[in-house]
């Protein structure tokens, strides 16, 4: 049995909280910063609830409509975003245990430049896979081709020590079962770098209305192969938090950073349903308003 995992939320800048933090003291680190698209990003948090003239039918045939509980948004805009991103980078080199390893996920606008800067601070070498996140949804262009993946860059603190648990892996169907036999066909295959995987759909209830939430399978896939239970995780951009639940479900603990009051409360209603002992440190707890 995994024990119960600690999971901890630090409300404030992340910069100075990482300052505080030991040395080599998480087994993983996994963040999913800003993507820098210029932009101010809107989101609608919404619930569901019975109405008989509602205007979809769900579970048992009941039918629903969609409430509305206020529309929030931030700016997604930095002048000199590897300025902003360097400190934080250099203390994810400190804090990585010996065998740790790094995952940054990004979008093509500041990816690139970003791996410069890594192969700067962990080395080169350091540099093990380009991980290509590849989904099929949302608005399509006229004018190019429509983008419709992200990048994660894996670093290695050590790259002749680190940890990858290959049976640890998922399998995932053939693309073409008929060549390989019904044997193989059956048990799947490993996935490679590009990773299949759809967004967290808008009416799933894995959907917290946090508007940057990633797929919780494709955080479990990190975790599960590049730590093991009873490890610590860290993520300061942590947003919805889904690395901690990821950690809840796993066996691993986690501590999560975040200077958003939006992300603060969806996380600790989030996280406390997985564990009702996740702690919070920081400012106040803000309202749900």
């Amino acid at each position: 049995m995994l024990a119960v995992p600690m999971l901890e939320i630090h409300h404030g800048d992340n910069l100075p909280i990482l300052r505080g933090l030991p040395d080599a003291s998480f087994d993983l680190v996994c963040v999913d910063p800003p993507f820098n698209t210029g932009a101010e990003r809107r989101y609608t948090r919404t619930k569901s609830v019975r109405d008989d003239d509602g205007e979809h039918r769900g579970f048992g045939g009941n039918r629903y409509r969609t409430v509305s509980l206020g529309t929030r948004s931030f700016d997604d805009c930095f002048d000199d975003f590897l300025a902003f991103m360097e400190p934080r980078l250099v203390e994810t080199h400190r804090l990585l245990a010996p065998d740790g390893s790094f995952f940054l996920h990004l979008d093509w606008r500041e990816v690139h430049y970003c791996r410069v800067l890594l192969d700067q601070i962990f080395g080169r070498d350091a540099f093990m896979n380009e991980i290509i996140w590849a989904y099929d949804y949302g608005a399509r262009s006229k004018k190019r081709w429509s983008p419709k993946h992200d990048t994660i860059l894996w670093y290695a603190r050590d790259p002749k020590n680190y940890t990858f648990d290959y049976d640890e892996m998922d399998r995932i169907p053939y693309m073409a079962p008929g060549l390989v036999g019904p044997e193989k066909a059956a048990r799947g295959k490993t996935p490679t770098d590009v990773w299949w995987h759809t967004i967290v759909s808008p009416t799933g209830k894995e959907r917290t209305g946090y508007p940057t939430q990633k797929p919780l399978g494709i955080i479990e896939r990190i975790v599960r192969v590049h730590s093991r239970p009873g490890d610590r995780l860290l993520d300061y951009f942590a947003g919805s938090g889904t690395l901690g639940a990821a950690a809840a479900n796993l066996g691993r603990d986690a501590v999560l950073i975040d200077d958003s009051d939006e992300a603060i409360r969806v996380m600790q209603e989030r996280l406390r349903k997985a564990d009702p002992r996740v702690a919070h440190h920081g400012e106040a707890t803000p309202s749900a308003g």
